[in-house]
């Protein structure tokens, strides 16, 4: 059978993605990381360079898959309807930021590893600049742009409320305790999904 240099990528990739979600940047192990792929550590290096090189590939790949999984732009006409963002009877787009929070609320929930990377990034590098920095402030100034579109505000406003909005949603997974002592035992994150968005359509004085 040849060699398949993307399929060995891939691989990598995918339990460089658990590996770097388990023990952050610091913690991962390269060999660990190609003995799950069944690859030898060699193409790791050839292919990503070194340990830090995979980790910015592994964010920029899971970043390339959220952005299509979970567009922040406005849908009209027939998309809207096929989608069912449409608000019903209005034919006005309901894909406000509030529509994005509940998507990213739910493709958060269903891909873990992408906030507890984020997270593993901001505790060992902290202000630091980080791997493919300049390549991942690109993907979110799309977002910004998306953003502006959806709520009808100019760049400058739209990047705060995406911002607000990736916190709201980010925070109320990302810290299970801090949720369970401030609103109690009960407060599931399937509760917050609908009040996080709430939150956010006021935020942007979308709140009907």
């Amino acid at each position: 059978m040849a060699y398949d240099a993307k399929a060995t990528q891939q691989r990598i990739l995918g339990a460089a993605t658990d590996e770097f979600a388990r023990y952050g940047v610091a913690g991962a192990r390269v060999d660990r990381i190609a003995t799950a792929a069944q690859a030898n550590k060699r193409a790791i290096y050839d292919y990503f360079g070194d340990k830090d090189g995979l980790f910015a590939a592994v964010l920029e790949q899971l970043m390339a898959d959220l952005a299509e999984a979970v567009p922040p732009a406005p849908a009209t006409g027939e998309d809207a309807a096929a989608t069912g963002d449409g608000a019903a009877g209005t034919g006005s787009p309901a894909a406000d930021l509030g529509a994005y929070a509940e998507r990213l609320f739910d493709y958060h929930r269903a891909h873990p590893q992408a906030l507890r990377l984020l997270m593993w990034e901001a505790l060992q590098l902290g202000e630091e600049s980080v791997p493919g920095e300049e390549r991942r402030t690109r993907h979110y100034d799309d977002k910004v742009r998306s953003a502006a579109a959806a709520t009808g505000r100019d760049e400058e406003e739209a990047r705060t409320l995406l911002f607000l909005t990736m916190g709201l949603v980010g925070w109320s997974l990302a810290m299970p305790q801090v949720r369970r002592m401030v609103l109690g035992e009960d407060a599931a994150p399937e509760h917050l999904r609908g009040a996080v968005a709430d939150a956010v359509r006021r935020l942007t004085g979308r709140d009907g």
